[in-house]
């Protein structure tokens, strides 16, 4: 009984495992079928590095260029941000805290984890921006400065989880010998676990990273200079209604701006994809 058992749950965890590929593949047939249509508007080539999103002029511009760079330098902030606190924070947790506390910080991290973005994004709608805005004395506080502050809170549960799980899966010999040879513990941490655990390590810092770029090519809009503002970075984009006036323009009944969205969809499907199977292939190589 208790085989049979067995094999149920082992059928099951498969079925699971196929359909969600199964999932992931009728989404990115749909997005081809729907997206891959803007191309006979325009080409490839000036879709990806345009400069402009206008698509109800004539002929319509679709560029997401200034979309992608938005997109990077959001993204390298949240880095900045995320990756140190985050790997430190696994550290703590791994190496530092007592057992107890450990405990309690691993469930907060779990349920940070599991706050859906669009929480997250409100949370920081009225908390943050009102913030930034008055600090920096801006017109408005929705700046890439704000995306970057939650896009970095909304990657470290990520960092801080997979990296625990690399520093606790290497082997306890690793720090028995350090501490044999004289090494005091910071020494151990530093020099020791994680250069150990660093294929992990690098692979939650990506997978953070693939969620980042999924919510800021999600939620972006277009970022042009204005003025002579010496931190661009604390510069609010343009109006993201204003590109979508009209019936075309909001993007439904199949207009151009629809297919383009979905053309954007399928070049964030395309990133997130490899950003994800690189990561998988670094825990592969940390496992082995």
């Amino acid at each position: 009984m208790r085989k049979f058992r067995e094999f149920i749950i082992e059928k099951l965890i498969l079925l699971c495992g196929l359909a969600s590929i199964f999932f992931v593949v009728l989404i990115f047939l749909f997005l081809l079928k729907e997206g891959l249509a803007v191309f006979k508007t325009v080409s490839p080539f000036k879709f990806l590095f345009g400069r402009s999103w206008y698509p109800i002029s004539e002929p319509p511009q679709l560029g997401i260029l200034p979309l992608i760079l938005g997109s990077l330098v959001v993204t390298v902030g949240a880095a900045i941000i995320s990756i140190p606190i985050g790997v430190g924070c696994a550290v703590y947790i791994a190496e530092v805290a007592h057992p107890k506390t450990k405990e309690i910080l691993k469930a907060g991290i779990e349920l940070l984890a599991a706050i859906p973005s669009v929480v997250l994004g409100f949370i920081g709608m009225v908390t943050l921006v009102p913030i930034v805005k008055s600090l920096f004395h801006l017109p408005t506080g929705l700046t890439a400065l704000s995306g970057s502050i939650m896009l970095a809170f909304m990657a470290m549960p990520t960092i801080v989880s997979i990296a625990e799980d690399a520093l606790y899966s290497v082997p306890k010999s690793y720090k028995e010998g350090a501490f044999a040879l004289g090494a005091t513990h910071w020494q151990t941490i530093w020099r020791v676990m994680l250069p150990a655990a660093s294929s992990g390590i690098l692979a939650s810092v990506m997978l953070g990273i693939g969620r980042v770029i999924g919510e800021t090519m999600g939620g972006n809009d277009d970022h042009r200079k204005r003025g002579s503002h010496t931190a661009e970075y604390f510069s609010a984009g343009e109006d993201p209604h204003r590109h979508y006036r009209g019936r075309d323009g909001r993007g439904g009944g199949g207009g151009r701006t629809y297919f383009a969205l979905f053309a954007v969809g399928i070049v964030l499907f395309v990133i997130s994809f490899a950003i994800n199977v690189t990561a998988d292939l670094f825990l592969h190589k940390e496992r082995s």
